[in-house]
């Protein structure tokens, strides 16, 4: 059965390979951006009925309504929202800005939460819809140089797993995709945020955190045409999972998380219980 799409982050990466997917596989899609003129060339020669490009900064909760609405009479329903837009804000936590934050924060999470806010009373209406929250690895584990990047990250993570619950009810299944390192625009210079504020006892460590990062640009393992084409399954598919780590590198992460996990519960596990009243 075609499905109607909703992506955010069209123009270019994941979101974009998801977008022709979904095409390929006969669905129909509202692909927004930023750059509404970027989306209508990728797109170009996509029929208006299989196709609505839509201008959308997701910081902008009065467009989300917009582009939301727009769709709907468009297309008559959504039965897909995939959650894509976002950035990387990395660099030492002391380093960021409390307004790089709230801009991080602004996109990566409030702009998801008000994208699903939109999207959800026409989901309720149809008594069915899916939901695709990408996140990271980022969201399983914190690491040096990803504090606030991560934090978002953990956010959506936690959002979606208690909105799952929630929506259940109506038919709505939600599903969290946890991605490792994709070969997308992900690490270059025009999407990737570093600190603005150089701090010298931070200075070595700094250096070697943007080495690592433009070391991996163009060299992640990650194929995102093929990660699109996963999308469209986990979409379509009669039992998705609430967790998907998309790349081996994910579930190796994944996997070394719930071993420590485990390993501290057991460890520390009496002194835990003794917190109890007698």
């Amino acid at each position: 059965m075609s499905r109607i799409w909703f992506i955010t982050g069209s123009s270019r990466g994941i979101g974009y390979e998801a977008a022709r997917a979904a095409l390929a596989a006969g669905d129909r899609v509202a692909a927004t951006g930023r750059d509404l003129s970027a989306l209508q060339q990728r797109f170009a020669g996509t029929g208006t009925d299989r196709l609505l490009p839509l201008a959308l900064d997701v910081a902008d909760s009065a467009a989300v309504q917009a582009a939301v609405d727009a769709t709907l009479a468009h297309f008559g329903r959504i039965d897909v929202l995939l959650n894509n837009a976002g950035y990387g804000q990395l660099g030492l936590f002391e380093e960021i800005g409390a307004e790089a934050t709230q801009r991080q924060f602004a996109t990566n999470v409030f702009g998801l939460f008000d994208v699903t806010r939109a999207v959800l009373p026409a989901m309720r209406r149809q008594r069915s819809g899916r939901i695709l929250n990408i996140t990271s690895v980022g969201g399983i584990i914190g690491v040096a140089g990803g504090g606030i990047y991560c934090a978002g990250k953990f956010a959506v993570e936690g959002f979606s797993e208690a909105l799952a619950a929630e929506v259940e009810p109506f038919g709505i299944r939600v599903t969290i995709v946890g991605p490792g390192y994709f070969r997308t625009d992900f690490l270059d210079a025009s999407s990737i945020r570093h600190g603005e504020h150089a701090i010298a006892d931070y200075a070595e460590a700094s250096r070697q955190l943007r080495n690592f990062f433009d070391g991996r640009n163009r060299q992640q393992a990650g194929d995102p045409a093929k990660l699109g084409r996963v999308l469209v399954e986990l979409a379509h598919h009669p039992a998705a999972p609430l967790r998907f780590s998309a790349g081996s590198d994910a579930v190796e992460v994944v996997r070394g998380k719930i071993a420590r996990l485990a390993w501290e519960t057991d460890a520390f596990e009496a002194l835990s219980r003794s917190t109890d009243f007698a």
